[in-house]
């Protein structure tokens, strides 16, 4: 890939912003990438310092054409605030969220922890957000042409889980006209009791009840995605499959993990989700899973320990048509999409 040359500050600026609380960082990080999309000279820097913008091979699914087969998923501008910055860094799509239909604080700090010997972080932020309003408001005001938006959404903290589907039903009434595509985020670990609507029952009901929504929308009808554990057992996975079946376009694998593979960083105790390096031999085993179980019947995003262009093509060739990234950009900065786009 022919990129032009550019100076890569991140190796220099990366141990300042680490002696920073590592929420505290991602706030000022989100700040400045605000703060320079918002004018044509700050956009252009940006795209400078990403090394020039990527000319990964498009991809076309989901009915939407998607201009390379990297993007940032859920997790990293919840509130939608940075979205010009971060299209000038080469992603194909943005997920923004996960959202809430009312604005919460989510859960007591400190809650999220870098596991810098392993290229890992473990967060239990629990949904903070702004709400669907405040969201709302941020979508219909910047939008980057030939950038793909999702919209991640969730279910609040006070919600029952007998009550989440009004919660999830609400939100697509709020983003339909907004978003590109919808995904259905029923498997942080940080909301508790969030992940029994993983099982099918709950699931198919859930699913269901938004398909019937969409099908009857006179307007837009964006491709609805559902996010799941890489926690799943493999029946678990099957019965979470026959739910979505029918009623989803796309599948997202993975979320973070509760579980502990072999780390090095002392922090890795910490409880909540794992993301990172560390997940991703779970992530890929899962994506060739849901491409096996699948046959087709929907697409598959690979997402979870992504962080060089070797990982990239192995999702791809598991069977994932799109890759989502997180944790990777904050250890490798905006040069990240040009690196994992050579797959030449």
């Amino acid at each position: 890939m022919s990129r032009p040359a550019s100076l890569d500050f991140y190796p220099v600026l990366r141990p300042f912003l680490f002696r920073l609380d590592a929420e505290a960082a991602h706030r000022r990080t989100l700040s400045l990438l605000r703060l320079l999309g918002g004018s044509a000279a700050g956009r252009s820097l940006l795209r400078s310092l990403a090394g020039g913008q990527p000319s990964g091979r498009g991809v076309d699914c989901l009915g939407l054409h998607f201009s390379n087969p990297l993007g940032l998923a859920a997790g990293y501008d919840k509130d939608g605030r940075a979205m010009a910055g971060l299209a000038c860094l080469g992603f194909s799509h943005l997920e923004v969220g996960t959202v809430t239909l009312l604005p919460q604080p989510g859960n007591s700090r400190p809650r999220l922890f870098r596991l810098e010997e392993d290229r890992a972080l473990v967060n239990r932020l629990g949904f903070p957000s702004q709400g669907a309003a405040a969201v709302a408001g941020a979508l219909a005001r910047s939008r980057s042409a030939g950038v793909i938006v999702g919209v991640n959404l969730g279910k609040g903290a006070a919600t029952p889980i007998e009550a989440a589907a009004d919660d999830y039903l609400s939100l697509l009434e709020v983003f339909l006209p907004l978003a590109d595509y919808l995904t259905v985020n029923v498997s942080s670990p940080n909301t508790l009791g969030l992940r029994r609507l993983q099982s099918r029952d709950h699931l198919e009901e859930l699913l269901g009840r938004l398909r019937r929504r969409l099908d009857e929308s006179s307007g837009k009808r964006p491709p609805l995605l559902v996010k799941l554990a890489p926690d799943l057992s493999p029946g678990e996975l099957e019965d979470a499959l026959q739910a979505c079946t029918g009623r989803v376009e796309g599948v997202i694998a993975t979320n973070t993990t509760v579980s502990r593979p072999p780390l090095r960083s002392p922090r890795g105790r910490e409880s909540g989700g794992l993301s990172g390096r560390p997940l991703f031999p779970m992530a890929l085993e899962q994506v060739k899973s849901l491409a096996r179980l699948a046959q087709g019947r929907f697409t598959v995003v690979g997402c979870g320990g992504v962080s060089s262009a070797a990982d990239v093509r192995a999702m791809l060739d598991a069977g994932a048509s799109l890759v989502q990234v997180y944790t990777a950009l904050v250890y490798q900065g905006p040069r990240l999409v040009g690196r994992l786009l050579d797959l030449a």
